[in-house]
């Protein structure tokens, strides 16, 4: 792919933010569930999932970009635009992100069918994925949903990759027995208080204890 010329790539990652929130607004009307948030995720949340990618990150994953809050965060920490992939379903963000990040691979897809997407879209292969960063509103999916998409995500993730997700709720997104079906550990790294509403992350990992951390993190 050509380079993107620079002040285009500028004006496109500026976009009018009242059209942004408002584009994201609407498509909650239509999708509640499927959209978790009433509006997109604070800079300040982005923060908070972008540190903690792995040093470097190389081949990260964008799971629900949305308005690309953090697509555009991943980029500013140094993700190369030909090592980001994001997966995003609804048709209409999926266009939005297209139009705002036309450098970097966005593919209009369903996070249950993540291995597929990386093959078709020759993101490397099975366990050369470094992280991914999920937007999805895991916390309102059923178990088995929940299974589907760590299963898949942990497929194309290496050894040493981990799943950031944020949530509203109090506690880990995923329940204690789907972690231990799958094999997983969850830590929560931190919470962004001023986000709309508060958020906080947690980072899934293979080969932990199964039991949930919570870390204590300082009011910001």
């Amino acid at each position: 792919m050509p380079p993107v010329d620079p002040l285009l790539r500028d004006r496109l990652a500026k976009a009018d933010p009242s059209a942004v929130n408002w584009t994201f607004f609407r498509q909650w009307l239509k999708n509640p569930i499927g959209i978790a948030a009433l509006s997109p995720s604070s800079r300040r949340l982005a923060r908070e999932m972008i540190a903690q990618l792995p040093e470097p990150p190389c081949r990260v994953i964008e799971l629900g970009g949305g308005t690309g809050v953090f697509t555009r965060a991943l980029l500013d920490r140094g993700v190369l635009p030909e090592e980001l992939l994001v997966v995003e379903l609804n048709q209409e963000l999926h266009r939005l992100l297209q139009h705002r990040f036309p450098e970097v691979k966005v593919i209009r897809g369903n996070a249950m069918e993540l291995k597929e997407i990386v093959e078709r879209e020759q993101f490397g292969k099975a366990g050369e994925v470094d992280a991914i960063l999920s937007g999805l509103g895991l916390l309102s999916m059923s178990r088995t949903s929940q299974r589907r998409i760590l299963t898949e995500a942990f497929s194309v993730l290496g050894p040493k990759g981990r799943f950031i997700q944020f949530t509203y709720g109090p506690v880990s997104p995923v329940s204690r027995e789907v972690l231990t079906e799958l094999g997983l550990g969850v830590y929560r790294s931190g919470v962004a208080w001023r986000n709309v509403p508060p958020a906080a992350v947690y980072v899934f990992t293979r080969n932990r204890s199964t039991s949930i951390r919570a870390i204590r993190t300082h009011r910001r």
